[in-house]
Order: C-alpha cells, then structure tokens, then sequence
C-alpha cells in the first residue's frame, strides 16, 4: 500500500519496536499530527484487573483541558475570604447562598462546573 508523503515523514519518527513512556510520546504526538482538527490518542494501559469480574472492570473517557476548545465556566460558592480565593483562582462567578434562589427560580445555569469551597 502506498502511503502519502505526510504520513511517510510522521512515520520516521517512531520507533514501532519501542514502548513510550508519556514523557517521550506527547512531543512526538503534536509532530506527528497532520490533521487540521483536534485528533485522538488512543492510550492502553496494562492494570492487574481481570476483565471476567463485573466488579473490577474499568472503564471511562476523559476529554483533555485543550481538547475541546470550550471554556468552562465555573461557579463557586464561598464565603469570607474564600471568595477572594476563588476570584484569584479564575472563576466566572462567585457568591454564596443569594445564588441558590436565582438558580431555582429563575432557572440560572450559565456555567458549567459549581464548586463549594469549605470554611
């Protein structure tokens, strides 16, 4: 099978006899992507877990903190001097409990994550 001139020069630069550690392989990811869209890295991971027991299979999805492109918004209730805390931190919008009312009944949900920071 052929193969285009962009794969070729991708392909010279791994070692396909060799196991990466992340270290090594995240550099050599972002040379070897051609796409003009954010493309996927599939990563295996060798655990001790045997995949016959319900209880001990593992599985999920994470989607990378630049991997989408989306802002998150972020909501944190605090109180004192937390709320500065949080304001230093980044976060899109922070109050305490006068929030609780505008969520329930106005239907408020312009943020995506809500974090409560403990006194």
């Amino acid at each position: 099978m052929k193969r285009g001139k962009k794969y070729q020069e991708a392909a010279k630069l791994v070692d396909r006899s060799k196991l990466y550690e992340i270290e090594e392989a995240a550099p050599i990811i972002k040379q070897t992507a051609t796409a003009k869209f954010d493309e996927t890295v599939e990563l295996n991971i060798r655990t001790s877990c045997d995949s016959r027991h319900a209880d001990q299979a593992i599985r999920g999805a994470v989607v990378l903190p630049h991997g989408t492109g989306k802002t998150v918004r972020v909501l944190v209730f605090a109180k004192g001097t937390k709320v500065d805390e949080a304001q230093a931190a980044g976060a899109d919008f922070v109050g305490g409990d006068e929030l609780i009312p505008k969520i329930q009944n106005e239907g408020w949900c312009d943020f995506d994550v809500v974090v409560e920071l403990l006194i």
